[in-house]
């Protein structure tokens, strides 16, 4: 990417959105001869395209090489990993590994990295502030409280750097180097967001958003999940928060240098009144809208709201009483970033990503039409080269999973994603996420995938809404220990009338009857298989959902940042495969309820 992309800002980066867009498909075969060209002599292309006179032509390049899922590239992967040269695969040196994020299906993949790429994600992000400036005006006379972390990084066996998309982006100068900006005005200093240590982290950036509570004008984190465990924290830990604030004096458990550094000036003397409003508000028993009542200015809070990160979206209406827009700005992964959400204010439920034509060279498996998820090809099935559709030719309304061929080495490779084409912007397909492709739950032949599994969550927590009670966070476990086994459903239930700190009577508040409704309302959104072997062939039990301790699932978050995972990146996951975290969520258990009844079923008819 040329170096001067990443100077489009304001009104220049507007027009560029304007260009790409119009030009989609001109840019897309212009990018992939680029890529083509560049990476001509490597071991991966020449395999699949020896002898060819043109290796640059599209149609040759469909025509040889294949479809592949990490399967098929680990092994070049390893060996770079390894020390053999970056050449296997690309032209360009391999300057990292960036790391999946390891919660969703198994051991996180390592994606390689070069220094391009971290130009095309600022070239992203410089998109996103323009954006929202054509809807929300003024953000360049405060600040922003954007609760950001990094993981510490681990090394391959050859030296280079292996950690997530965001550390990567967080340590580059890019970010460390970047100009004063007063339309991105942190609250939080860089040294607590670099800080290795995400409880020192949380401290030092929570408490510089409070000492700043008059200027912020936006909250936010990568993913809701995020910002709700800093609420988690905020509502366990203010009072420690206050007191730093009281006395001008950094709790002792803050032992990171730079973070004490930083930190010092920021407090520079005491604020015994900030320490009072900030008490006041924090010891109302109930802590609904207490995001607006801390930070009375917001206009808006920033953070990943789709796929399984959509079931968040009622506890921040909760914790900021529905008076704060829920912006979704950007579509990203380690594979590559992929596109911008140019309408930012729009409902949670209505987000739709604009691909950006020049961040990768986009293909398309299509997976169904008229809003079924046929899952035609399995994750290690070969895919015939034929069966995928360019950027300007997907279809509006069905689905697809993308494919992607990048200037570090990835060529035509399955993310694993499913989107659905919601829209065009110019010659550009806007999509939605629906899910990850991969199947969450089974216990028989029947296979429950996320998105499945989240409508019927969503249906069931309705129930929930008469009694003032909220379902916070949930997760899912196949229980085969019995015959037949069935579904198990770990739910953390929060009732918004008083704060999860003292709601030992959450159950007191639930008549048993509404949870056993809760479990069937769930079976009957899951699909026709499920049904039938709950309903007919009996090879499946009775849902159950077990409800935990409040501060379960932070526990359960905590125990996978233990063993590597990401903290800025975590993502509850919706299946628990690990011994550890069933241990775990077993002894929180606080009570159990099953379905009372069969969901409904009846055979289906096939037209002739």
């Amino acid at each position: 990417m040329d170096g001067k992309k990443l100077e489009y800002k304001g009104e220049e980066a507007l027009k560029e959105i304007e260009r790409l867009t119009m030009k989609a498909a001109e840019v897309q075969e212009g990018l992939l001869k680029q890529i083509l060209t560049q990476n001509r002599e490597t071991e991966y292309l020449s395999k699949y395209m020896r002898g060819e006179k043109n290796i640059t032509d599209v149609a040759e390049f469909k025509r040889c090489v294949p479809v592949i899922t990490y399967e098929r590239i680990f092994p070049y992967i390893q060996r770079i990993a390894n020390g053999e040269d970056s050449t296997l695969i690309t032209s360009h040196p391999i300057t990292e590994m960036l790391c999946s994020s390891g919660t969703s299906a198994g051991e996180p993949k390592m994606m390689p990295s070069i220094v391009e790429d971290l130009e095309r994600r600022t070239f992203v992000y410089n998109l996103i502030t323009p954006i929202i400036n054509q809807y929300v005006s003024d953000l360049d006379e405060g600040k922003a409280m954007y609760l950001y972390f990094v993981k510490a990084e681990m090394c391959t066996p050859c030296g280079l750097p292996a950690r997530t998309v965001l550390t990567s982006y967080y340590k580059s100068k890019h970010f460390k180097c970047r100009t004063h900006d007063p339309w991105n005005d942190y609250t939080s200093p860089d040294q607590t967001i670099l800080c290795n240590d995400s409880n020192q982290s949380m401290h030092c950036q929570l408490l510089s958003g409070l000492v700043h509570r008059r200027h912020v004008l936006r909250l936010g984190a990568v993913f809701a999940s995020a910002l709700l465990r800093a609420i988690s924290f905020l509502e366990r830990n203010w009072r420690h928060l206050c007191e730093d604030i009281r006395t001008g004096q950094l709790s002792s458990f803050i032992t990171d240098p730079s973070c004490r550094s930083c930190m010092s000036t920021l407090l520079s003397s005491p604020d015994p009144r900030l320490a009072d409003e900030i008490t006041r508000i924090c010891s109302q028993k109930s802590w609904k809208g207490i995001l607006c009542q801390l930070w009375p200015k917001a206009k808006f809070i920033e953070a990943v709201v789709t796929g399984s990160m959509a079931q968040y979206v009622p506890a921040l209406k909760h914790y900021s009483d529905g008076k704060l827009p829920l912006v979704c700005t950007m579509y990203a992964s380690s594979e590559c970033y992929f596109g911008v959400n140019l309408k930012p204010l729009c409902d949670p439920g209505d987000v739709a990503f604009t691909l950006l034509p020049n961040m990768g060279y986009f293909e398309f498996l299509p997976l169904g039409h008229n809003g079924t998820l046929l899952m035609d090809f399995d994750e290690g099935e070969q895919v015939p080269n034929d069966k995928l559709v360019d950027l300007v030719h997907v279809k509006l309304g069905c689905f697809y999973e993308p494919v992607v061929t990048t200037f570090a080495g990835l060529y035509r490779y399955r993310v694993g994603d499913v989107l659905q084409v919601v829209g065009f912007y110019n010659n550009a397909p806007q999509v939605r996420f629906i899910c990850r492709r991969n199947v969450v739950i089974s216990v028989d032949t029947e296979k429950t995938n996320e998105e499945d599994l989240h409508r019927g969550v969503t249906m069931a927590k309705k129930l929930l809404e008469p009694y003032d009670a909220l379902l916070v966070e949930y997760t899912s476990y196949p229980d085969t220990s019995s015959i037949p086994g069935h579904y198990v459903l770990y739910w953390e239930i929060l009732h918004c009338g008083i704060k999860t700190t003292e709601s030992s009577q959450q159950l007191q508040l639930l008549d048993a009857n509404v949870l056993e409704e809760c479990c069937i309302a769930v079976e009957e959104q899951l699909d026709y298989v499920y049904r039938r072997c709950r309903s007919y062939d009996k090879s499946v039990g009775p849902l159950e959902i077990r409800v935990v301790e409040p501060g379960t699932f932070d526990a359960l978050m905590d125990l996978f940042i233990s063993q590597g995972a990401s903290i800025n990146q975590y993502k509850t996951p919706r299946c628990i495969k690990s011994k550890k975290a069933l241990k775990l969520l077993k002894s929180k258990v606080t009570a159990s309820f099953f379905s009372p009844r069969d969901p409904k079923w009846s055979p289906k008819m096939c037209s002739t």
